[in-house]
């Protein structure tokens, strides 16, 4: 199924210097490289996405304590910083 897509003179300048250089055969074949490449980018962020989206569930479930259970060691650091303070 033939496709058309307008470039712009940038683009299609860059590619008429790659098939000079000998890099590429063709346009297309310049133009699946370029899709392989951002194939490759999508699948990357993707797979970043899934990795925090698991994360955060993670942080979400977490374990399961109560306010008292969280805050309760840094009252106590705080208090013991205070009763130092005191004691000087």
């Amino acid at each position: 199924m033939p496709s058309s897509y307008a470039l712009g003179a940038h683009f299609e300048n860059l590619m008429d210097d790659l098939i000079r250089s000998g890099r590429y055969n063709s346009k297309s074949e310049i133009l699946r490289d370029g899709l392989r490449v951002i194939e490759e980018r999508e699948s990357r962020l993707k797979a970043d996405l899934d990795s925090l989206r698991a994360a955060l569930n993670e942080g979400l479930e977490g374990p399961d304590l109560t306010a008292d259970e969280v805050f309760e060691p840094l009252r106590q650091k705080y208090q013991d910083m205070i009763d130092k303070e005191n004691a000087r």
